[in-house]
C-alpha cells in the first residue's frame, strides 16, 4: 500500500483532509486516528505533525506527503516537490526595528529570530550574511522587544502583527511557500494515481461548469469571451438557429462572463460547480 502522510494540525491540515476527501479518499472522521487504511484505494494514511512529514518522507518510512514548502527546505530532507497544491501560501520576510535595517547586509554580526533556523540560514549563505541565528518555537515577532534578537525572519501576510511589536520588513523576500506534495521517489507505483486526482481536485476547485443559449450566428462572439480549455461543446437546439453552449470558465470570473455573455446575447445562462476533473 501507499503510505501517505498527512498533516495532523495546523493551517494546512483541514484543507489537506478536504482535498482527499474530495478525491476519493477515505480520511479520518476522529482527530486522535493516527492511521487510516483505504484498501479501497490501496492507500494508507499516517496522521503527522506538519514539521516531520518532510524528515518521514526523506528516511523512506512514508512514500509520499503533504507538507508546505517552507518545511520542507528547513528540514534538509532529501524529499522532492512533486506538485504545488494551492493552498498555504505564505511569505517569509526579515523584520526589524524602525530605521534601524535597510537591506540583508545590515544584518551582518546581529542576532535574527526565527522557527526556520534551517530554512533562513541558507538564504544568507547564500547572499553572504553572516548572523547570530536563534531558534524560537512560536512568538518571533517578540524577540526584539524582549532583547533576544535584533531582528526577526518569519511568516507575513499583511505585516500588522509586526507593526504592532515595533518593527518594520526590510530586505527581499525570503521564500513564497505553499502547501506540496512531496515524495522521495516521485516514480514509486501509485504516487501518479494520487498525483492525478490531486489535480482534478485543484483543476475543480478553480473553474465552474457554464451552458447558456443564444443565437447560431453568436457562438464565435461567445466563444471568445468562454474559449474554455480546449474548445466550448455546441449542442444545437430544437429551435432553428439556436445552440446550447457548455464550457469550462475560472470561477472567479464566473460573474463577469456572464456580464459579458448577456450583453452579447446569451439567456438562460447557469453555473454549475465541478466536484472532480482529469484535464
Amino acid at each position: 500500500m501507499l503510505k501517505i502522510a498527512v498533516p495532523n494540525k495546523g493551517t494546512l491540515s483541514e484543507t489537506a483532509v478536504d482535498m482527499l476527501r474530495d478525491a476519493g479518499y477515505a480520511v479520518r472522521r476522529d482527530p486522535k486516528e493516527l492511521i487510516v487504511a483505504d484498501p479501497r484505494n490501496g492507500v494508507e494514511f499516517f496522521y503527522l505533525r506538519p514539521r516531520d512529514i518532510a524528515t518521514y518522507v526523506g528516511s523512506g518510512a512514508l512514500d509520499v506527503g503533504v507538507t508546505g514548502r517552507d518545511l520542507l527546505l528547513d528540514s534538509g530532507s532529501p524529499a522532492l516537490e512533486v506538485q504545488e497544491l494551492d493552498f498555504g501560501a505564505s511569505t517569509f520576510r526579515f523584520a526589524g526595528p524602525v530605521g534601524r535595517f535597510d537591506a540583508i547586509a545590515d544584518l551582518a554580526g546581529a542576532r535574527v529570530a526565527t522557527s526556520y533556523t534551517g530554512l533562513v540560514g541558507e538564504f544568507l549563505r547564500r547572499e553572504g550574511v553572516e548572523v547570530d541565528l536563534i531558534h524560537l518555537d512560536g512568538a518571533v515577532e517578540s524577540a526584539v522587544r524582549l532583547g533576544v534578537a535584533d531582528a526577526v525572519a518569519d511568516v507575513v501576510e499583511t505585516g500588522s502583527t509586526l507593526r504592532k511589536q515595533g518593527l518594520d520588513i526590510f530586505g527581499p523576500v525570503i521564500l513564497q511557500s505553499s502547501a506540496v506534495l512531496i515524495a522521495t521517489d516521485p516514480q514509486k507505483a501509485g504516487i501518479d494515481t494520487l498525483l492525478r486526482r490531486l489535480q482534478g481536485v485543484m483543476v475543480a476547485r478553480q473553474y465552474v461548469l457554464m451552458d447558456y443559449d443564444l443565437p447560431a450566428e453568436l457562438v464565435d462572439a461567445a466563444s471568445a469571451v468562454t474559449p474554455g480549455l480546449e474548445s466550448p461543446t455546441v449542442s444545437p437546439l430544437r429551435d432553428t438557429g439556436w445552440v446550447a453552449v457548455r464550457v469550462m470558465v475560472p470561477r472567479h470570473d464566473t460573474n463577469q462572463v456572464m456580464d459579458d455573455l448577456y450583453a452579447i446575447g446569451a439567456r438562460a445562462i447557469l453555473v454549475s460547480p465541478i466536484h472532480a476533473a482529469r484535464i
